[in-house]
């Protein structure tokens, strides 16, 4: 089998590299090549079979055409500039987030047309794709009208996933990720970004910025549970999809305030004395539109799993990502 992850060198593809790596296989094929491409170079993982590192562009002329032409078996599309950055950057998150996803579609397509040709193509969307007014718990016959340009986009892409696969180009998975926390590493532009701060750098000594209310509630999920989504969706029966080729993954609902509890039993009330409030309109204003809680029954019937408390969340990234201990 060849693996093409395109956004390998972020967190989710290099955490989803790593699982490839370590199982060696994907519904029982071995892994005979992987293919990483991402804006920089990823880092090259130690694998027994062949490995090539590509940093290209993908909403670049031929870029896409390019990974596509070496006919990866299994395509993960992770790539994509964040909530925060498309909100301020309206030309470049169409050009990434929408042109790059398009751009990616046709290259399957024409290559298809060359000689037979059907990839699994893995594509990441998120619950931006929701937008205010909300029911209590949105469930799956629920309708997207975005209020972000970046929820907008990954809509669209959802869109032509479905029709990309109706027309047996490829055979597509769409999963809205929750917002995934605990993120390791440094800050980045995405707007959701402090769900993850206000855990992270406490849990290591060190302080963060809330730039909410805590009454704020959300959906998350934690990288482990990302990966095993993307795993999951990458040899699940698609047939069980019929033409609705996008699920809203499983999570959990949580306000900041739950999530700063969960801190507290986790590291107690000197971590929890490192969170400084210092309210951003801008973020407020974006959160707001945003969905809370989600009945992701559907997925759940299709065999993906999430964890059911912050608790989790929390222990998942110590054991991961600190070695089982906390604090600075």
């Amino acid at each position: 089998m060849h693996i093409l992850v395109i956004g390998a060198a972020g967190m989710v593809g290099r955490k989803l590299t790593d699982a490839l790596v370590k199982a060696g296989e994907v519904g029982g094929k071995g892994i005979e090549r992987l293919t990483l491409a991402d804006i920089v170079a990823a880092g090259k993982p130690s694998f027994g079979g062949a490995v090539e590192t590509i940093a290209t562009d993908l909403s670049a002329p031929g870029a896409a055409a390019a990974l596509v032409g070496k006919r990866p078996d299994l395509i993960f599309h992770l790539a994509a500039i964040v909530s925060g950055e498309a909100e301020a950057d309206f030309e470049k998150g169409y050009r990434i987030n929408l042109d790059g996803t398009r751009e990616l579609l046709e290259a399957i397509r024409k290559e298809s047309v060359k000689s037979p040709y059907k990839p699994r193509l893995v594509f990441t969307s998120s619950i931006a794709v929701f937008g205010a007014p909300f029911p209590e718990a949105i469930g799956d016959e629920y309708f997207s009208t975005p209020l972000t340009s970046y929820g907008t986009q990954k809509a669209i892409g959802e869109l032509l996933l479905n029709d990309y696969s109706r027309k047996g180009f490829l055979d597509g998975v769409g999963i809205r990720l929750p917002t995934i926390v605990v993120r390791p590493g440094k800050p980045n532009a995405a707007a959701s970004g402090f769900f993850s701060n206000i855990l992270r750098e406490p849990l290591v000594g060190q302080e963060a910025v809330l730039p909410v209310s805590r009454d704020v509630r959300h959906w998350f999920a934690s990288p482990r549970a990302a990966v095993g989504f993307l795993l999951h969706a990458a040899t699940m029966d698609t047939a069980a999809l019929g033409w609705r080729r996008t699920i809203t993954a499983p999570g959990l609902t949580a306000t900041v305030g739950e999530e700063i509890e969960a801190l507290r039993r986790a590291a107690g009330d000197k971590a929890v004395a490192l969170i400084r409030e210092e309210p951003n309109e801008t973020i407020v204003r974006i959160v707001a539109g945003w969905p809370r809680n989600f009945d992701a029954r559907r997925a759940l019937a299709l065999g993906f799993k999430a964890e059911s408390s912050m608790d989790e969340i929390i222990r998942a990234h110590v054991e991961d990502e600190l070695g089982g201990k906390i604090g600075g």
